[in-house]
């Protein structure tokens, strides 16, 4: 391992010296990417190798004459037996020439094996027909493959940038990384410098590091960000750093324009990480890490939340009150556990089988399970068009014009309620919980319906006096996908909601963002595409509800 982790040292030292040589982004991105012919260079003949770039993959083929030669056709850091035969784009995080024209270099993230989910930097490094060294045995390209120009290198490797990053992907994005040592088990320190760092750093990406020291720091920090000097805020973290960091930049006079620029990102370290497992689709800090290189830009809802005693919030995840605030809140003291801590307090609050009076007050928008699918599936579609077609996904409230954050429409938790909300009392409520996201945790997808930019919030409510046993059927639902359709789940989209606990509890919790707040009245409303992040499609990772693609045949069968 210590070996592993010199190579890694080493690796990242020539990458910082290969990057000051290397040309300025303009320059790159100005270069031209085809031949003289006007074609793109998409096969580059080598004396010991072709390198094909293909649909998805660069295509590494081996000439055998070459390599009955010499061993020197490629070599790879840290060093392998062979070169791999192919490299997903999606993998490639530079390619560039020596600034003395003798190689050409590929640095990519590959999987250090399918069990472990932990990405390492690689260098694949391909002598060019002027290379000498005395450490390579030189090559002589056959007679019928003439030696490549020096416009055809430059043109195959801004090709092989183009499509490693292709519209809308941005690269070299400048970040602006919050580290929290004391998020979850802890170690976030250890995971950032060991498993996201390298990855940035061979993306060529400009960073900022910032280590917080007490909690809310995140929330002053933003406020005061020059948001011109980045492109993306990456918290390193469990889920209350981005809370934080969205709700500085809600506090800023230029609140729109912070969130519409500053893309707000994740790399999880703590015990939840449901922003993570949403935006990439996994809990592991190397492949959030490249997830976010390979970003594309989506426009995220963010909700105000309106507390009795004047404070206005911004929550990106979630509002919970009854059994999910209560776990949420009362397990903080076994963070130790990990992911663990929730599975634990779930079976210790549902032995109770506690109820939750409330009266809850909705904008309902969107009712029915098929009903809800079929927007699902429609929201979907229409984000992964937008990715298709080289765009940003999503369309964003105010887009920026105006000072602060959007008005309230329909006022505070201390106003009049509309009349034309919904009105539902609960004498028994087990869990009300909403989400902005589909996944609260790892395995946790307990709004499969939710979209990242639909202007619209999933409710949840369930009943507490059900047996244990029904109880703990809910919780594996969630973990197999099935929750969504359990008839014990109540499922609506809404674009406002107000709930009032009946009686005053001294123990009571409301959990925002998984954050303790008062136990009182709560307003929340949503402000479709407010925030800005990073996502790996245009849309959430989760599945789903079951069957929503087959809601999207039926309706091109009707069209």
């Amino acid at each position: 391992m210590g070996d592993v982790r010199q190579l890694q040292d080493e690796h990242a030292a020539a990458i910082a010296k290969a990057s000051a040589q290397e040309p300025s982004i303009q320059a790159l991105t100005s270069q031209a990417t085809t031949s003289a012919s006007g074609k793109n260079v998409n096969i580059l003949e080598l004396p010991a190798v072709t390198l094909t770039c293909e649909k998805d993959e660069l295509v590494i083929q081996e000439h055998a004459a070459a390599t009955k030669k010499s061993r020197s056709c490629c070599s790879v850091t840290p060093p392998r037996r062979l070169p791999p035969g192919s490299v997903p784009f999606y993998n490639i995080l530079w390619a560039y020439i020596t600034p003395d024209r003798n190689y050409l270099c590929i640095d990519f993230a590959e999987e250090t094996s399918p069990k472990k989910h932990q990405l390492i930097v690689r260098q694949l490094e391909f002598p060019l027909p002027s290379a000498t060294s005395h450490e390579r045995e030189p090559l002589l390209s056959p007679p019928s493959i003439p030696p490549p120009s020096a416009a055809t290198l430059d043109a195959f490797v801004a090709r092989v940038l183009d499509l490693a990053y292709p519209s809308p992907i941005q690269r070299r994005k400048r970040a602006w990384v919050l580290v929290n040592p004391q998020a979850g088990p802890g170690g976030a320190d250890k995971i950032f410098e060991k498993k996201v760092r390298p990855i940035f750093e061979a993306a060529r990406m400009p960073l900022t590091v910032i280590r917080t020291t007490y909690s809310g720091e995140a929330v002053t920090l933003a406020q005061d960000l020059d948001i011109s000097g980045y492109d993306i805020a990456v918290p390193c973290s469990g889920d209350g750093l981005p809370h934080e960091v969205f709700n500085g930049l809600s506090e800023r006079p230029d609140a729109k324009r912070a969130l519409s620029k500053v893309a707000v990102c994740h790399i999880p370290c703590g015990s939840g990480n449901a922003m993570s497992c949403n935006l990439y689709g996994t809990h592991r800090p190397s492949l959030a890490a490249l997830a976010i290189v390979k970003g594309v830009p989506t426009k995220l809802d963010l909700c105000s939340v309106t507390l009795q005693d004047g404070e206005r919030l911004t929550s990106f995840l979630s509002q919970a009150y009854g059994l999910i605030a209560d776990l949420d809140i009362t397990t903080e003291h076994l963070r130790w556990m990990g992911a663990a801590r929730f599975t634990y307090g779930f079976l210790t609050l549902a032995i109770r089988k506690k109820t939750y009076p409330c009266d809850v007050a909705m904008k309902v928008e969107v009712v029915g399970k098929e009903e809800i699918r079929g927007h699902y599936a429609r929201g979907v579609k229409g984000a992964e068009s937008e990715v298709g077609n080289g765009e940003a996904s999503g369309e964003g409230e105010g887009e920026g014009e105006g000072d602060g954050m959007p008005g309230l429409k329909y006022g505070t938790v201390n106003d009049k309620l509309p009349e034309d909300w919904e009105v539902v009392p609960h004498e028994k409520l087990g869990s009300f919980y909403c989400g902005n996201m589909a996944y609260m945790a790892p395995d946790a997808n307990f709004f499969s319906a939710a979209l990242a930019n639909d202007g619209l919030l999933d409710v949840i409510t369930t009943d507490g006096d059900i047996s244990l046993w029904k109880n703990i059927n809910l919780q594996l639902g969630v973990e197999s996908g099935h929750f969504f359709d359990n008839p014990l789940v109540s499922y609506r989209k809404v674009s406002a909601f107000r709930l009032t606990p009946r009686y005053q509890d001294p123990n009571g919790v409301i959990s925002i963002d998984g954050e303790a707040r008062p136990f009182a009245p709560f307003q929340v409303e949503v402000h479709k595409g407010l925030g800005l992040t990073l996502s790996k499609r245009g849309v959430f990772e989760a599945p789903g509800p079951h069957g929503w693609d087959e809601v999207t045949t039926t309706e091109r069968l009707r069209a």
